[in-house]
């Protein structure tokens, strides 16, 4: 049985470890060399340690450690996350070659599904469940790995990942509560405990980035979590909603996929056309465009823990709405309809008139 005190104190060891701990890892950062150096493709102006992931992982275990999780996965779980975190230290320091990122990912995500846990059954409306069989260990593969990249990608402005990864987690947290499920509600709130922990030394102007050691752990533990919580549901279309939970960095890795392919560039090719930067050469400033991309992953988590407890008949409104939603992220990103924004235009233009009629009015 849950026990929310229990939970409380577990965030704040979670927050304090890591709001704590990050001072010598910074430190640790700089001695190491393991710094983010600025160039044509990044919007930082100086030199800024990384390895953040390292409090990260530290809050969290501390704050597990305090609420002793039982689950007969947790030691696969916890060894892949070590091995995941390792890899990402390895990228923060030397810059491995993509290969070698994608390597460690893979030693990772193959332990955990080795040990048990996978996708076994997708359940769709009308059909019910349908059993993966064979397919179940590529599709978990690809979930975890495509997951833990999602994160990596979207990690290119001060707080941005710290804070996209918060908020999915805290939706994942709640319909674990509403669920009952006590394994996923231990790890989503000692998760959020030290990415908040971690959000006060790394949200505009970052004082310290997350980096790859950062973003690969937290897309791990955020795609194992969803494994163990979302995915095990037997509501319908139950693997939908992961998916909306996740969607700011999913679909921003897709389109950015689409991008690359349709450019004939290499898919593992870093640009600067990801959804933040679009926002920022729109002329929002930096802190503007984080928030902006933090109440689209609100909104989406909202529209997922709706989705996981309507009945087939809002299932249709809230449909809608996470279509729309999609619609105008993919016109932000400026890949739909050759670039135009009719939808945010529109809204646009209604702000507008509503703003001269109050001046008018005044």
């Amino acid at each position: 049985m849950l026990n929310y005190v229990d939970l409380f104190i577990a965030l704040i060891i979670a927050f304090l470890a890591s709001l704590l701990l990050t001072y010598p890892v910074k430190k640790l950062a700089g001695k190491i060399g393991a710094v983010d150096f600025p160039n044509h493709r990044k919007i930082h102006k100086v030199v800024t340690p990384r390895l953040g992931g390292l409090a990260i992982f530290a809050g969290s275990f501390l704050g597990a450690l305090y609420l002793q999780p039982n689950h007969e996965l947790l030691l696969e779980i916890l060894l892949g996350a070590i091995i995941i975190l390792l890899t990402g230290a390895l990228d923060d320091k030397y810059s491995i070659t993509p290969i070698a990122k994608l390597t460690g990912q893979l030693i990772a995500a193959s332990l955990v599904v080795s040990s048990g846990l996978i996708i076994e059954r997708l359940t769709v409306p009308l059909i019910g469940a349908i059993e993966l069989g064979f397919f179940s260990v590529p599709i978990t593969l690809l979930w975890i790995v495509g997951i833990t990249n999602a994160i990596n990608l979207i990690d290119g402005l001060d707080g941005l990942a710290t804070g996209v990864t918060s908020i999915a987690l805290t939706s994942i947290f709640i319909m674990s509560i509403m669920d009952g499920q006590i394994i996923v509600a231990y790890l989503s709130i000692v998760l959020i405990g030290a990415n908040l922990g971690f959000l006060f030394h790394n949200f505009y102007p970052a004082k310290i980035y997350m980096g790859d050691s950062g973003s690969n752990f937290l897309g791990f533990m955020i795609a194992v979590v969803s494994i163990l919580g979302l995915f095990k549901e037997v509501a319908f279309f139950s693997f939908i909603i992961p998916i909306i939970v996740l969607a700011v960095p999913i679909f921003d890795t897709l389109f950015a996929i689409y991008r690359r392919a349709k450019n004939k560039e290499k898919i593992m090719q870093p640009d600067n056309k990801h959804i933040h930067y679009r926002l920022l050469e729109a002329g929002f400033t930096h802190r503007q465009t984080v928030l902006i991309i933090y109440a689209f992953s609100a909104l989406f988590g909202a529209l997922a823990i709706l989705f996981s407890n309507v009945g087939l008949s809002a299932l249709l409104i809230v449909t809608v709405f996470v279509l729309l939603l999609l619609h105008l992220f993919a016109e932000v990103a400026g890949i739909v309809l050759d670039g135009k924004r009719p939808v945010i235009d529109t809204c646009r233009k209604v702000f507008r008139k509503m703003k001269r009629g109050e001046e008018e009015r005044g």
